[in-house]
């Protein structure tokens, strides 16, 4: 597993330091960037797209109990 993680150009294992990690994924993925305020990231038009799919499949989901 932590050569595959090097051939894709992470430098953190997942079960090492799990945050380090999946900011690492999230940029390598180009669905956020940094923000010029310090602490912030910008979602891309990607990320978005996929939290408007999960807000979909959740709210379906709801719906069908109520």
């Amino acid at each position: 597993m932590a050569e595959k993680e090097k051939q894709q150009g992470l430098t953190e294992k997942k079960e090492g330091d799990f945050s380090e990690w999946y900011n690492q994924v999230v940029l390598k993925a180009e669905l956020a960037d940094y923000a010029p305020v310090r602490g912030f990231m910008v979602v891309r038009p990607n990320a978005y797209s996929i939290w408007e799919k999960i807000q979909e499949g959740f709210n379906n989901a709801i719906s069908k109990w109520g």
